[in-house]
């Protein structure tokens, strides 16, 4: 596993869902806060999104957003400002559904046509990647401009539109593969924060992926030095400063967090996730565990077995809205 892949998985619950919109008019949608990272996809048309946090944003043809924080806002079809808003908007859900406000759109005037969706996410335990993520990532269209992201895009909209056999499995997995595409693109285009640089600095990088690629090994300060091409002081210098903690602090942190993941979606036994994570017994991971998270990891795995129910127990949705 790559460090992208891991904060993500270390992350994600349940089934993602999403939509095919077709509207029009005048509407403006409100979504609550919650748990997870939604995004939008526009294919015709336009729109504005608006943040609780106050930023507004202009959507149009070929526009991709993720919201990495589950942020509250508004969706509208003219730019409105909060007062507005909280006046006009209807639940989102209800809007999606088709009875909001606004008289239905003809087929050739003043149409919108978006993707929309969600990932729910344990957010107790994320990855400082994905922490470090803004409120909004917009991506906007280029031409050339991120193919890979483009390509799932497309597929993703050819299977909601079709219904075709399968998609039940195919939906689920371009889902996935959009999250983690909008979150390259966006490492791609960030001109500041601590994780593109981490990952774009050859040494930290190898680092990185040497824990990453197997976090049970015994890994040292030498080793790892070793692995990434310099010397030791080398590396705690350059990895410090731009992860934010000394190598072997950040091994152990991330070993922990493996074996919450570990804990959250596998029946494993203590002592094989300890194994797995690089702890000798379960009596040392359980003790490291309860200091790093305030809690026994029994306790832990039962919290968690409550969030992943919780969190979309239905596959992705092919519905289509219509107004």
């Amino acid at each position: 596993m790559d460090v992208v892949s891991d904060a993500i998985s270390a992350v994600h619950l349940g089934h993602p869902s999403s939509h095919r919109v077709r509207t029009g008019g005048s509407w403006c949608a409100r979504l609550e806060p919650y748990d997870g990272a939604g995004f939008y996809v526009v294919l015709k048309g336009g729109c504005w999104l608006l943040t609780d946090g106050g930023g507004a944003v202009s959507l149009g043809v070929g526009d991709a957003v993720l919201l990495p924080h589950g942020t509250g806002h508004v969706i509208a079809d003219s730019p409105v400002d909060a007062a507005v808003a909280k006046e006009k908007a209807v639940p989102f859900e209800r809007w999606l559904m088709g009875t909001g406000t606004g008289p239905r759109a003809r087929p050739d005037r003043d149409e919108l046509e978006m993707l929309c969706g969600k990932y729910w996410l344990d957010c107790s335990r994320m990855h400082p990647l994905m922490a470090e993520l803004p409120e909004v990532v917009h991506l906007a269209h280029r031409v050339g401009g991120h193919p890979e992201l483009r390509a799932a895009i497309d597929l993703l909209a050819g299977e909601l539109d079709e219904r075709l056999p399968g998609s039940c499995v195919a939906l689920p997995s371009l889902l996935d593969l959009l999250l983690v595409y909008m979150i390259r693109s966006w490492m791609t285009e960030a001109t500041s924060g601590a994780w593109p640089g981490a990952l774009g600095d050859p040494v930290t990088a190898a680092a990185l992926r040497a824990m990453h690629s197997d976090p049970a090994a015994p890994w040292s300060n030498d080793r790892l030095a070793a692995a990434a091409g310099v010397s030791r002081p080398t590396l705690a210098r350059r990895f410090t400063t731009l992860v934010g903690r000394p190598p072997m602090t950040y091994l152990t942190w991330w070993r922990l967090i493996l074996a919450a993941t570990l804990l959250r979606d596998t029946p494993d036994t203590l002592a094989t996730i300890a194994g797995r994570v690089g702890y000798g017994s379960p009596y040392a991971l359980s003790h490291a565990f309860e200091r790093e998270f305030g809690t026994t990891p029994g306790r832990y795995r039962a919290q968690a077995a409550g969030r992943s129910a919780a969190a979309s127990p239905q596959p992705a949705s092919v519905a289509t809205a219509d107004r």
